[in-house]
């Protein structure tokens, strides 16, 4: 009884103030010291995560996977609202509608589902065949940027072929913008084209043929891989100028008219375009619309000419203007020689062994010319 009563006469003499701040000064305390133990826990953890990537990707897959197996596990629950309040909202169309009226009901609309999450393949960015092309140098972003604008496809992929070009021209001996018109004229930087003969992919490699070469990269089907066909078709293309032993030639062999007469003006092309390309690497302004020149045809060799006709072009140096007119008068058929037509008066010596007269009374030559060039090229033989 004493004790209480000397504790119940100290508390009586204290203010309730200074209880209170007594009572308050720790909880104060512990509750800072609580505060800055877990700040710092935050902060380590922050910086194990932020080292340690493995972690972190773990930690996401993991995340990724619960959030997916909630939307899975909720989305029949969704459909089934959805559909129970089309349901409803159609009988309650149907019973307002009058009968004399009777219009189309309107279905209600419904919520998109999103069948991405369930799809997500994070690692699907290493099968794109792309670069940035702020990745290439100016010689090379520049080329990229005409190729884009010629053949009306993304830089982003042309970017990665020019990289590799690059990379297997280096290890083969051959020009990076020589594989990149390749390509151009092959399949225009289409890696899914295919002729009707069977040539497949960027370079149109004939698959079938070179199957072996497709082994080392998991078998056939890689030839529609736009790194892969780029390089089957690099090495096949230094084999064939390698065995021809010129440039032209070698693409001859690599169209398949190693054995024909002419290549269809295969070569040509190729050359041109490669021109286009080497033009743009220097630095030269060369528009995105120009056109290529006519491919060159092999011919077939000519008849010879009438005896006749290769004297009327063959005159000897001593031969005056009159004594060539005259002589072309003899070969002139005189059913189709004018009878008013005279030569024309003596004149010097010329010193040129070919004449050129355009009188305007002068008889038609057509029938004694020879071939032209269109009508020698009625005989040109065509291979592709």
């Amino acid at each position: 009884m004493r004790l209480k009563f000397n504790f119940l006469s100290t508390l009586n003499t204290l203010p309730w103030a200074l209880i209170l701040v007594n009572l308050w000064l720790p909880i104060q305390q512990i509750g800072r010291n609580a505060l800055g133990l877990l700040s710092v826990t935050i902060i380590a953890i922050v910086a194990f995560f932020m080292a340690s990537a493995n972690t972190r990707l773990t930690l996401e897959t993991h995340l990724f996977d619960w959030l997916s197996g909630r939307a899975a596990v909720r989305q029949p629950q969704v459909n089934a609202e959805q559909q129970a309040q089309v349901q409803v909202a159609t009988l309650q169309d149907a019973q307002n509608i009058q009968p004399h009226l009777a219009p189309a009901p309107t279905p209600a609309p419904t919520k998109s589902i999103n069948i991405l999450p369930a799809m997500a393949e994070p690692d699907a960015i290493v099968r794109a065949t792309a670069t940035d092309p702020a990745d290439l140098n100016h010689q090379q972003a520049a080329l990229v940027n005409w190729i884009s604008k010629r053949y009306s496809v993304a830089q982003e992929p042309i970017s990665r072929l020019a990289q590799e070009a690059w990379l297997v021209g280096k290890k083969a001996g051959i020009d990076p913008a020589l594989i990149l018109a390749v390509m151009a004229i092959e399949s225009r930087f289409n890696p899914f084209a295919q002729s009707s003969v069977g040539a497949q992919g960027l370079m149109q490699v004939m698959t079938k043929v070179h199957h072996d070469k497709y082994e080392i990269f998991g078998g056939r089907k890689a030839a529609f891989d736009p790194v892969t066909n780029l390089r089957v078709g690099v090495q096949i293309l230094k084999d064939c100028i390698a065995r021809a032993g010129t440039l032209e030639l070698g693409l001859k062999h690599y169209v398949g008219a190693a054995n024909l007469p002419s290549d269809g003006g295969y070569a040509n092309k190729v050359m041109t375009e490669y021109g286009f390309l080497r033009d743009v690497l220097a630095g030269r302004q060369v528009a995105t619309n120009v056109t290529r020149s006519p491919p060159t045809l092999a011919v077939v060799q000519a008849q010879p000419q009438p005896q006749a006709q290769a004297q009327a072009v063959n005159y000897p140096l001593n031969f005056s203007i009159a004594e060539q007119a005259a002589q072309l008068v003899k070969m002139w058929p005189r059913s189709t020689t004018p009878a008013d037509w005279q030569p024309p008066a003596e004149a010097p010596v010329r010193t040129t062994p070919i004449i050129h007269l355009t009188p305007s009374d002068a008889p038609d030559m057509s029938a004694s010319q020879p071939a032209t060039d269109n009508e020698e090229s009625d005989q040109v033989a065509l291979a592709r």
